[in-house]
């Protein structure tokens, strides 16, 4: 059921009032791709009231004031991606376009969200209640923070929204603890996964350089970010707290991750798979085509790439949900009138790491000296395909269900790792899975520029390519890799453009155009290479590109030059890597 957007659906349910308002800067859509709603339906679970304000007009009242004002808390998130980076690209241009809005046009997602929100919230309504931020604009912006769209050091944004708690992460548990706190009239300090304002800071707390140093030297914020990165385990994690100006942030541990069991609760919450009847009156959201028939196998990562920041959002452990969960979610799915029988994704951040994490991080958290997959897989860290394999399977059997897609994206240093059922899943995935072509991210190919992003270098990238077309041909089917690659990260330079332009032409056949410009995102290690310029690991000095047309310039190197008949052809300028041999099919 969806949670009541009017006056009108509240009267409906039976409510007068509502416990909770959250406010969001997508469009209202019922989902568990989307964390709004999952947070909605968990405190309406717990017998809350709950109501929800999508994109609402900052220039009047009407929209901020028509659920009313609640009793425990607003909340607010910028929506599922930062609004800032859903509004501009990576060389400041306005996007034009956004999946989240009804009709798709850009126009409905203020810059900053979740401070015009609070702010509208604080002009409008005057709360007698805390405003609680959440979401992951707030969760990566919860201490000082480089901003590239203003070119400095940002106060946390709970000091710059002027709210009151930030709930950060994926925050089930949290709002829950939260909500039955503020009904109770309990202290929420000790509560884990929050942040808030204080006049003194905890005695246990681990301080980090305070805003005002960290704004005027790039070393100190080097040693705030690392201090913070490292206290992102629920295990080993300590109460981190900051001065900023007059007052200090307060950030408790994480909470620990969801069991199989406590995931799969949150996936049966009765959700509708659509957007709100109120919102699709304004124009579809095309982020529905992508996440309406998908399912979500797991959450967290352990790549821990440079450039992302899931490993401080999600968490370094992967949690997954059981199968029974995720063929009951199915069975709803396939009676969804807008079901054709394709499932269009099974994954999560990364396809393939469903069913298996390393049990010393359950025990003792997750290695400050170690990563799990880079520079190579860890020997501890039990890769096996074979859980996911059944899944699929098994939803393959599925009355109603023709098709079954891995669409996420596979790490393939990880399938080339798993001696035991490795080749087994890529003919799996050749064979049942790849709807044409199957995505995977080198990101580049040189050694130290790789090194910068965290990623493994390309050696097993070519055995897995050559086992993927075999299994393709074996398949009968013509179907190809899509490659992804990142322009101007830090380190990366003109010449390791044209050498990964070279080892694209030479060795995959390609002319890739699925290139992307790195993107300072706050609360990665690359947005702290791109700000300090050097390698915080080393303490080496680096190049950082920061010339928007040589940026583009990078960019433009990895695009094939159009010459006519003798160029090359629409797949290769596609960036699509065509196996060798014959055709012998069609998928």
């Amino acid at each position: 059921m969806f949670l009541p957007t009017t006056a009108t659906e509240m009267r409906q349910r039976g409510w007068s009032a509502l416990d909770v308002i959250l406010v969001t800067g997508d469009s209202y859509i019922d989902s568990p791709h989307i964390g709004v709603a999952v947070i909605g339906h968990v405190l309406i679970e717990a017998g809350y009231r709950v109501g929800i304000i999508a994109q609402p007009d900052p220039s009047g009242p009407d929209d901020i004031r028509r659920l009313g004002a609640p009793d425990l808390f607003w909340g607010v998130t910028g929506g599922s991606v930062d609004s800032m980076v859903a509004n501009y690209t990576a060389l400041h241009k306005k996007r034009r376009r956004d999946d989240f809005t009804p009709g798709g046009i850009n126009t409905r997602r203020p810059d900053r969200a979740v401070i015009v929100y609070t702010n509208l919230i604080r002009r409008y309504c005057r709360p007698s209640v805390p405003i609680v931020l959440g979401g992951i604009e707030a969760s990566l912006r919860r201490i000082a923070h480089y901003d590239f769209w203003s070119n400095r050091i940002r106060r946390a944004i709970l000091f710059d929204a002027k709210a009151d708690i930030l709930v950060y992460g994926m925050g089930e548990k949290t709002v829950r603890k939260l909500a039955r706190a503020l009904r109770r009239g309990e202290d929420y300090r000790l509560i884990r996964g929050i942040c808030y304002k204080a006049r003194r800071p905890p005695q246990d707390a681990v301080h980090l350089p305070d805003y005002t140093h960290c704004a005027s030297d790039p070393e100190a914020f080097s040693t705030m970010f690392q201090r913070f990165y490292r206290h992102n385990d629920p295990l080993t994690a300590r109460i981190l707290c900051q001065r900023q100006n007059n007052r200090y942030l307060v950030q408790n541990p994480p909470p620990r991750p969801l069991s199989t069991g406590e995931l799969d609760a949150v996936y049966a919450l009765g959700y509708e798979y659509d957007q709100h009847p109120y919102y699709e009156r304004q124009g579809p959201v095309r982020a529905l085509d992508t996440i309406r028939f998908s399912l979500a196998t797991h959450r967290g990562c352990y790549g821990e790439c440079h450039f992302c920041a899931i490993a401080v959002h999600q968490g370094r452990t992967v949690q997954w949900r059981s199968q029974a969960s995720l063929l009951r979610e199915a069975r709803r799915l396939t009676n969804h009138p807008r079901f054709k029988g394709v499932l269009q994704d099974v994954g999560g951040p990364t396809a393939n790491m469903y069913g298996f994490e390393c049990d010393r991080k359950y025990r003792r958290g997750a290695c400050r000296q170690r990563r799990c997959v880079y520079p190579k897989v860890c020997e501890h860290l039990p890769v096996d395909h074979g859980r996911q394999m059944a899944l699929l399977k098994a939803l393959r059997r599925l009355p109603r269900v023709r098709k079954v897609f891995v669409a996420s994206g596979v790490r393939y240093d990880l399938v080339m790792a798993d001696r035991q059922s490795g080749r087994a899943y890529v003919d799996a995935l050749a064979r049942r899975h790849v709807s044409g072509q199957l995505k995977i991210a080198p990101e580049h190919s040189e050694p130290d520029v790789l090194a910068r992003m965290g990623k493994s270098g390309i050696e097993a990238l070519m055995p897995f390519r050559a086992q993927f077309q075999q299994a393709s041909r074996a398949a009968g089917k013509d179907q190809y890799l899509t490659y992804y690659f990142i322009a101007a990260h830090p380190g990366a330079q003109s010449g390791h453009m044209q050498r990964l332009k070279a080892f694209c032409r030479e060795q995959l056949k390609i002319a890739p155009q699925q290139v992307q410009i790195f993107t300072p995102t706050p609360s990665t290690y690359s947005t702290l290479m791109y700000w300090t310029g050097r390698d915080p690991f080393s303490g080496e000095k680096i190049f950082v590109e920061k010339n928007p047309r040589r940026k583009q310039r990078q960019k433009n190197t990895l695009r094939p030059a159009h010459s006519g008949r003798s160029g090359p052809s629409r797949l290769q300028r596609s960036g699509i890597d065509r196996p060798a041999g014959p055709r012998r099919g069609k998928t």
